[in-house]
């Protein structure tokens, strides 16, 4: 056999080992290592639109990429959460958006996790981890940081408590504060 022959012979065997070796899966299936919400869920959505009403009167248009429905059809684990808020007499209010979501119908609680952002038509901004809306008594509260701006002003701290127009707002621990001032010449 010449010597060209036996180079080709084992450069054939060589590429054919090479792709043997790249064809061969050596890691199985991706396993979750935990239950998944969607496990549990009676309903996968996608797209989804929810009207919020307390006693019949539309109090806000929730939308989410995805929502998770659970005990029921009572309970919404939401995805990538916005919700539109009206007062009762039907004029916009502000808006929340959030990483996560969860409204219970029967409670009428929104929570949002996630880099929350609630946003009022006054153009305050509300921002914080978590926080929870309680749709029947208008209140709006959490239990971690939040910082609450508009323009200049600036307040943050330690959990807080509000009516759902931040007319009422009671900071709970580590309040501070910044604003700007105009002074008169004089």
């Amino acid at each position: 056999m010449s010597v060209l022959r036996r180079v080709h012979t084992l450069v054939t065997g060589l590429v054919v080992l090479a792709a043997t070796v790249a064809c061969h899966d050596s890691k199985g299936p991706p396993v979750v290592s935990q239950p998944s919400v969607a496990d549990s869920a009676d309903q996968v959505l996608t797209g989804v639109r929810y009207v919020m009403s307390t006693s019949g009167i539309d109090r806000g248009v929730m939308v989410a990429d995805t929502a998770y429905v659970l005990d029921d059809q009572t309970r919404f684990d939401l995805r990538r959460a916005h919700v539109d808020f009206k007062t009762e007499a039907g004029v916009p209010q502000g808006t929340m958006d959030a990483k996560r979501g969860m409204y219970n119908q029967r409670s009428q609680i929104l929570e949002g996790w996630g880099d929350v952002v609630v946003k009022l038509v006054d153009g305050r901004t509300l921002k914080s981890p978590h926080l929870t809306f309680n749709q029947i008594t208008h209140i709006i509260s959490s239990d971690t940081t939040y910082t609450l701006s508009k323009e200049n002003d600036t307040q943050t701290g330690l959990g807080f408590v509000s009516d759902q127009a931040f007319v009422k707002f009671t900071c709970k621990a580590d309040c501070k504060g910044s604003t700007s001032l105009l002074i008169p010449e004089r």
